[in-house]
């Protein structure tokens, strides 16, 4: 093998993946702002949020994993130069995600009593309801915004989302203090803040990717004339076609973590607190993994529209490596810094906090050193997923990761969890275990699918 037709592909897969990475840390970042303004509250604020937004995170992944159906279409339209089906498709998408975004929202809402079936604590349960109600209603925004989103990553222009995120943690940042606070004349509201300040901060989102795509000379022909005259079922059904299996694929991912949440919290509000420290790092660094998936579903649809299968198979392995140098990285933080980090997420000069903090940090540091085997599954898995939908091959897909989440991960993590000593580091071993088998069996696909189009392309 020679390396270096790999590595120079390095550069040019790091500029298209940077914008991505920071723009998913962005996302991450106003859960982050949340979590530590909340933890500052107590554990028992800490544990409702960690509830609610595990509600909102199904949700999210139904968005997220539909609206990802645009970008691969985009982008093998744009190595065929057809503006014509660019466009097309950009306002077929965005239509889908705005009704996509209006039904998840509704559905959350209708779903909230499930948590008094779930074994959680009262208290926790009192205090997520209204918070739900109202991220809820963020998803909205959120799901329109990913249309805008995988439109401008399907023309391989990734840093105009990125922008409207950061502009967005502006103003989160400034409505989650003084709500959550109640400083500067603004009412004291608690957790409720932090959902007003999410809510607000989502729609201004949308609003900043709008005017930046259409102010700009490269996007502004592809905004003219919307009109539903022009909406055609083909075109609808063939972004669903790609939409839906890729949104079940993000779906039984981001449910077999809300289980673990959910398992946490039957486990006790320090277990769930704990779960959610270790899930905030864990996320952070699968940002990476994250941008480097979208990276992936660009080039292998642009490598597509061009039919350049040799190239597409050279790209490929070169994002999977890159991918797996910074997951090892990551994991190698995790080990080195696992007893430390935890500190972080925790009020530690509260003297009544003392014990509940104590053993959140024993658990935490536990779960970290298993998150930082599992960096390295959960990348490979997240951008050999991307390269299929880049290929537009998700159904398999959509298969293996039932199989590998669901028959290998859930019921690792529930034996382990509920029925060992191992409590909440049994649930993540499962997650370790779901990771693993997806990551195997995705590769396994990729490699097969390539080799024969390069075959039937030769």
């Amino acid at each position: 093998m020679n390396l270096s037709q790999y590595t120079k592909e390095f550069s040019y897969n790091l500029r298209l993946a940077y914008p991505v990475i920071l723009g998913m840390l962005g996302h991450t970042l106003i859960g982050i702002v949340d979590n530590f303004m909340v933890g500052n509250l107590g554990s028992t604020e800490l544990a409702a949020v960690s509830l609610g937004n595990s509600f909102i995170f199904i949700g999210l992944s139904l968005g997220i994993g539909f609206s990802t159906a645009i970008t691969p279409l985009i982008a093998e339209a744009d190595a065929k130069k057809d503006d014509k089906k660019i466009r097309t498709t950009f306002h077929h998408g965005l239509l889908l995600c705005t009704i996509l975004g209006i039904a998840v929202f509704v559905l959350i809402v209708l779903s909230k009593p499930i948590m008094n079936l779930m074994n959680q604590p009262v208290a926790v349960v009192k205090l997520a309801t209204p918070y739900i109600d109202w991220v809820a209603f963020s998803l909205i925004p959120v799901i329109v915004f990913q249309g805008y989103k995988q439109f401008s990553d399907g023309l391989s222009q990734t840093k105009y989302s990125m922008y409207a995120i950061y502009l967005a943690n502006v103003v989160h940042i400034f409505f989650n203090y003084v709500l959550i606070y109640g400083v500067w004349g603004f009412p004291k509201l608690g957790i409720l803040g932090a959902a007003l300040g999410t809510v607000i901060s989502r729609i201004m989102m949308v609003v900043f990717m709008h005017f930046i795509l259409r102010k700009n000379a490269a996007f502004k022909r592809y905004f003219k004339n919307f009109s539903f005259k022009e909406i055609r079922k083909s075109i609808l059904n063939k972004i669903i076609n790609l939409g839906f299996p890729s949104a079940m694929q993000m779906l039984f991912e981001v449910t077999l973590f809300t289980a673990a949440i959910w398992l946490s919290g039957s486990l006790g509000k320090n277990s769930q607190a704990a779960n959610q420290i270790a899930l905030i790092m864990a996320s952070t660094t699968f940002m990476f993994a994250m941008g480097f998936s979208v990276t992936a579903m660009i080039r292998m649809g642009f490598h597509k529209g061009s039919k350049d299968f040799k190239s597409l198979i050279i790209t490929a392995r070169s994002i999977f490596l890159l991918t797996i140098i910074f997951e090892m990285f990551f994991g190698l933080i995790f080990v080195v810094f696992h007893n430390y980090l935890p500190h972080l997420f925790l009020n530690m000069s509260d003297p009544t906090q003392v014990l509940d903090n104590a053993e959140i940090i024993i658990i935490a540091s536990k779960l970290l050193l298993v998150a930082a085997v599992f960096q390295i599954s959960d990348g490979i898995q997240v951008v050999v997923l991307g390269a299929l939908r880049g290929l537009q091959d998700v159904k398999i897909p959509m298969y293996i990761t039932f199989v590998a989440y669901w028959v290998v991960g859930f019921p690792t993590s529930y034996y382990l969890g509920k029925h060992t000593n191992l409590g909440a580091t049994g649930i993540w071993i499962g997650l370790l275990a779901g990771l693993s088998s997806a990551a195997l069996f995705l590769y396994i696909r990729f490699a097969r699918l390539t080799k024969r189009l390069a075959l039937e392309n030769s």
